[in-house]
């Protein structure tokens, strides 16, 4: 699992939460049901069974693999639209081709991130290039879907092209963990993400044994998903493993810890973290559209039918064959 890394954590900043800090209980561990999407590369519902009100402002997050794929085997999706919302893909391992009808797009690799607005609406596409089709090899990564306020949810699209060397590296005190602050801030300091709802997302590896209590605003929710390896979570030592999410209550902190023995083949726990301000806004949400009400979702519809959404680029001579959720 590379993603971003550093040979000495300790010459990185240190963050940490103060003594007085409110520890954030952990209410739930869920685990996440596997599936596939797309054209049927495998997933990991990281939020199914979790109540939207733990959730919002995220609405969905998908992990992609872990999955060591033979040569003709990578997969993506077709083109499909959006409306209303943004959607984060995270590269971990493997490489994926993004491109959307409002002209957004490009490559994406270990570390890499896509931010893509919806807004109005667009279509897009992701896809593995050719080449790794033709050699197979490993994929793993991350889909988040982040809701927009009704006064957000019909702005212009817009993407973002969070390059890997980009994000903000920070540590724990002792340098037992390696923090990827991607968008938001912690402790001060702030990841290249730019998001229109108020959110923070960090990718955090822990060595076997290590523990780390971060500072997290009170305005926002908090939730843990496990990439890899096995740990705990909150002050009460809740146990976490690979596919499963952890909803925190309310408080100042958040404690997650590395069990000292790991399961081979992850060496480290790994485990994005994730908090945002709540919208607590009526969601109505099918397929690929996010809206407020069920006629706002029924408009969106409709404009994709009509070819309002933007058309597929004549390059690739293909066409939307309908709506998914990807």
């Amino acid at each position: 699992m590379p993603a971003v890394t550093v040979e000495n954590t300790l010459t990185l900043p240190r963050v940490g939460a103060p003594a007085e800090a409110a520890s954030r209980p952990v209410h739930a561990v869920t685990t996440a049901p596997a599936g596939f999407e797309g054209e049927g590369f495998p997933v990991r519902r990281a939020f199914a069974g979790i109540d939207y009100r733990h959730l919002d402002p995220f609405i969905m997050m998908d992990q992609m693999g872990e999955v060591e794929y033979r040569p003709g085997e990578p997969k993506g999706t077709p083109w499909h639209p959006h409306r209303g919302f943004e959607t984060v893909t995270y590269i971990i391992d493997g490489i994926f081709d993004h491109q959307d009808s409002h002209g957004g797009g490009g490559t994406i690799t270990d570390g890499d991130t896509q931010w893509m607005t919806a807004g109005s609406g667009l279509l897009h596409i992701e896809a593995p290039p050719e080449h790794l089709v033709v050699s197979g090899g490993l994929f793993h990564g991350l889909q988040l879907w982040v809701n927009l306020p009704a006064a957000d949810k019909m702005m212009a699209p817009r993407y973002q092209d969070i390059r890997g060397g980009s994000v903000r590296l920070l540590t724990s005190p002792d340098g037992g963990a390696l923090l990827r602050v991607i968008a938001g801030g912690l402790d001060g300091h702030e990841g290249p993400g730019i998001t229109h709802t108020p959110i923070t997302m960090v990718h955090a590896t822990l060595a076997p044994g290590a523990e780390v209590t971060l500072p997290w605003r009170e305005d926002f929710n908090a939730l843990a998903y496990v990439l890899g390896g096995r740990g705990s979570v909150g002050a009460e030592r809740r146990p976490i493993r690979l596919g499963q999410t952890a909803v925190f209550g309310h408080g100042g902190s958040l404690t997650v810890r590395a069990d000292e023995r790991q399961d081979s083949p992850a060496p480290d726990l790994d485990v994005v973290l994730l908090g945002g301000r709540p919208i607590r806004e009526p969601m109505a949400h099918y397929g690929p559209f996010v809206m407020n009400t069920r006629a706002e979702l029924q408009q969106a519809f409709d404009d994709f039918r009509r070819g309002l959404l933007g058309t597929v680029p004549a390059v690739h001579g293909m066409r939307p064959s309908g709506p998914t959720g990807g």
